[in-house]
């Protein structure tokens, strides 16, 4: 009998490209073809109801009843022109993926049948919520849920082989309001940076009236065929490659990333991007990355819930383009051990409705100083919530990691590259004049802000959080991550750090100072306060660390006990005070998170005592009886010790690791009864955390090494050299 491994090598390598068809040889003739944009709002929407919804896009303001109605008749005639027979509030539960529920759009009716779709259904929908994870705000019995109308994000249609679906992004509440999503807290954080920006621009343009949080978010990501990863358990089950020695040839070269991309490959890419596009995902870049079988796709730079929106939906679209080629699209942070994983790398930024990039130096003095402001403060919030923002991007899959010499470390730090360190140095021991006239300088020794130059240094890879030229660039994010909770955090303690230095600012106006002397002696304190975050050097280097822990920064090498930041006195007050979170919705979350971290090492747990009792260890014993009978042989013929030597010390090396896998297997089984019964969920995560996934690395280990010695044709599971090179 065939072995699945075999079977599924066979049919990954018979593999045909499809046919590709691409709507038209311009992108710009498809772009959001599938989206329900302003162009398609203002040929369907009387002139009225247009600008009042445009107004609430850009504003905030209520839609009521009436112009919901209109809103909802041009949505569903627009959509069923276009095929679609149902509609669905699409969300983003805590589960960590998109959640749809499909309703019809007929209703029965005396005479037959009739298309419907009122306004109520547009603006609220109530999903049951008892499958989603609720943290202690609902009791398990309850079910009720609310899906609220985003507007700000536009309606799309997503096409299946078997139907369309008109798809409205919502938040996700409970009934008692507390919201039980990812995006329900950003849009409030992005209120909250709107705000506080805006008052801070005050000091030096007027016209300014909005500003928004701007977001381009890399996705990284691993493709395997699909029979390949079907034929592993681990795969499918977790994510990650439990087992598996390193192929002889992996990314030691290097050479994967600056070949061209293969052609089954770049197939599959076309096709996404395709779809992508006619979701009105901007998608720009493709690329491979630098592990074999790794790539990369980048879209521009969009309004933040907006990106945060396509990145969700281009996961999914990956995801199920990815069966029409017979690949399965890995996003785990790090399927396969001993290459590098995968990231999502967040470029942020302020962008004012006049215009202006908040984060890019200027041209005078004036937007300089501008720039000053929000670049220092920015880096202050950042000094100030380190923590929050290790626990943002904190996961069981971005632990395999951070500090893994391959993505940034645990260790929150912020690179600015050389000129912009030093003009901050220079700024900080400067003494500010406190006479001012046009062409003076601002302070003694500086004739005025220097001019910038854009993108003129090199990028560090070490750094969690570097500066790129006109954006910040958290690097930290991990693939599978929904980038709202990076991005709740990181506009929230900015928000909350700008308001403080408005707050500062208008004290030392108050007492005399002029305006542009009151910002800079502001801005040099903060400089100095915030001093021990910069890092210029290797993050990955052992004497970071030590030197992190002498400027008092903390180095949180595991989840559990990074996500505490989120349950801290001074965490509390901050999101209490920009109205992101209510106390009792951050420990829900807090403990949700921790859930989900046992639980994902919970399953890891299980396959590998699964796997290894029902494939391996069968495996390996069939080999090492084979070996055993060939001793016996050579033995009955009357062969010299020497002669039967070598089989003998194989099958005593398979013995030594299969006795370390059992026992090894037998006590993490154990180790798992006892954490079981831990009531607390910190208490369990970190006993799952410490105790349970202490033993994974063992079990690899000899695994591993079993793989090495047992004969290639009876090993069960598909090998990294056929996992990463087979395209």
């Amino acid at each position: 009998m065939k072995s699945l491994r075999t079977i599924a090598l066979k049919e990954a390598q018979n593999r045909e490209i499809p046919e590709i068809s691409t709507p038209s040889t311009k992108i710009s003739e498809f772009y959001g073809s599938n989206v329900f944009d302003k162009k398609k709002m203002k040929e369907y929407l009387s002139k009225d109801v247009f600008e009042k919804l445009i107004s609430s896009i850009n504003q905030g303001e209520l839609i009521n009843h009436d112009d919901a109605n209109q809103i909802a008749a041009a949505m569903k005639a627009w959509a069923m022109e276009k095929g679609v027979t149902h509609y669905t509030h699409w969300f983003q539960p805590l589960t960590g993926s998109t959640a749809e529920k499909h309703d019809a759009f007929f209703e029965p009716s005396g005479d037959g049948a009739i298309e419907r779709f009122a306004g109520s259904a547009l603006v609220q929908q109530e999903p049951d919520a008892s499958s989603f994870p609720n943290g202690g705000i609902r009791n398990t019995f309850e079910a009720r849920g609310y899906t609220a109308w985003d507007p700000s994000s536009p309606a799309f249609i997503m096409e299946n082989s078997a139907g369309k679906t008109l798809c409205i992004p919502t938040v996700f509440v409970a009934y008692t309001g507390e919201a039980l999503d990812y995006k329900a807290p950003l849009l409030k954080a992005l209120s909250a940076i709107d705000k506080a920006a805006v008052d801070v621009c005050q000091f030096f343009d007027k016209s300014v009236s909005k500003v928004n949080a701007s977001l381009g978010i890399e996705q990284e990501y691993f493709l395997v065929d699909l029979a390949l990863f079907n034929a592993r358990p681990d795969l499918v089950l977790t994510g990650r490659a439990l087992f598996g020695h390193m192929s002889a040839k992996g990314q030691q070269l290097e050479d994967h990333y600056f070949g061209s991309i293969p052609e089954r490959v770049f197939a599959y890419m076309v096709d996404f991007e395709n779809e992508a596009l006619k979701l009105g995902i901007p998608l720009k870049t493709r690329h491979n990355e630098v592990a074999p079988s790794q790539f990369e796709c980048a879209p521009i730079y969009e309004e933040i819930n907006l990106a945060i929106d396509h990145n969700q939906l281009l996961m999914d679209v990956m995801e199920k383009v990815a069966r029409r080629h017979n690949f399965k699209v890995l996003l785990h942070e790090k399927p396969y051990a001993g290459i590098n994983g995968s990231g999502k790398h967040n470029n942020w930024s302020l962008i004012t409705d006049t215009g202006k990039n908040l984060l890019a130096p200027g041209k005078t003095p004036k937007n300089n100083l501008m720039f000053l402001t929000f670049f220092v403060n920015t880096i202050k919030a950042v000094h100030e919530h380190a923590d929050l923002l290790r626990a943002s991007i904190a996961s069981v899959s971005n632990d395999h990691r951070l500090g893994a010499n391959e993505a940034p470390p645990a260790i929150i730090s912020i690179f600015l590259g050389q000129q912009l360190d030093e003009i901050l140095d220079e700024i900080e021991h400067s003494r500010l004049s406190k006479k001012l006239k046009e062409d003076n300088s601002l302070w003694l020794g500086i004739p005025k802000i220097p001019q910038i130059l854009l993108d003129n240094t090199d990028r560090n890879r070490t750094s969690p959080f570097a500066f790129t030229g006109n954006k910040f660039e958290l690097r930290a994010v991990g693939s599978t991550a929904n980038s709202s909770a990076p991005m709740t955090v990181l506009n929230a303690i900015v928000a909350d750090q700008l308001t403080k230095f408005k707050v500062d600012v208008d004290k030392l106006i108050k007492k005399g100072d002029k305006k542009d002397v009151a910002l800079m002696t502001v801005i040099k304190r903060y400089i100095k306060e915030s001093k021990a975050i910069r890092f210029e050097g290797n993050g990955y280097s052992d004497e970071w660390a030590e030197e992190a822990e002498k400027r008092g920064l903390s180095n949180i090498k595991t989840t559990p006990k990074a996500l505490d930041a989120y349950v801290s006195e001074k965490t509390e007050e901050l999101f209490t005070k920009t109205n992101v979170f209510s106390k009792r919705e951050l420990h829900a979350r807090h403990e949700i998170l921790l859930e989900n971290f046992y639980k994902k090492l919970q399953i890891e747990a299980r396959v590998f005592g699964d796997v290894t009792n029902s494939q391996i260890i069968p495996a390996v014993i069939a080999y090492q009886n084979t070996l055993i009978e060939n001793a016996k042989g050579l033995k009955e013929l009357g062969l010299s010790k020497e002669a039967i030597a070598t089989p003998l010390a194989i099958i005593d090396k398979i013995s030594n690791h299969l006795s370390i896998v059992k026992n090894s297997i037998d006590t993490m089984l154990e180790e798992r009864k006892q954490v079981n019964k831990l009531e607390d969920t910190r208490e369990k995560a970190i006993g799952y955390d410490e105790k349970v996934k202490s033993h994974f690395d063992t079990i690899r280990y000899h695994v591993d090494k079993l793989e090495q010695i047992v004969d290639d044709s009876v090993w069960p599971l598909p090998k990294f050299r056929e996992l990463l090179f087979l395209k």
